[in-house]
């Protein structure tokens, strides 16, 4: 499976959305999600932000390329550092609990209340470091 999402900065706080799901609930995550069938994976970290907290963004780099497996299941993970193009901050109720904007040592000190802490900080890290790769290493291909 392909799991894709977004950091997403604004005002120097990063927005962390909390899971509703049972495997998950509670636990803090970026706004992300599975990759759909026929969805490139630009396409679907757009939409995976914006089913989860209503703002439209526009990818502008690569946070990090990640591969993690649980139990049987294979993940490729990417995550993508986002800009803000509109919309506001909303969310479903069943599936999100809460979406806040966190400092990036807010994040740091939220080990045991983040769904994959590697993951979340490595991602978060590279945007604060502006440590982010070109988009366009990842090529759509037709």
């Amino acid at each position: 499976m392909i799991v894709v999402g977004g950091v997403i900065k604004k005002d120097n706080k990063y927005l962390l959305i909390q899971e509703g799901q049972e495997c998950c609930k509670g636990k803090w995550n970026l706004p992300a999600g599975i990759l759909e069938i026929n969805e490139n994976v630009f396409d679907g970290a757009k939409r995976e932000i914006y089913e989860e907290c209503g703002y439209e963004v526009e990818i502008d780099g690569i946070a990090t390329i990640g591969n993690r497996i649980i139990s049987d299941d294979n993940f490729l993970v990417i995550s993508f550092s986002t800009k803000i193009i509109g919309g506001n901050l909303k969310y479903d109720n069943e599936e999100i609990i809460d979406a806040r904007w966190f400092s990036y040592d807010e994040v740091i000190g939220m080990q045991s209340q983040l769904r994959s802490y590697d993951w979340i900080i490595n991602a978060i890290t590279a945007v604060e470091n502006k440590d982010v790769v070109d988009k366009n290493l990842i090529k759509i291909i037709k």
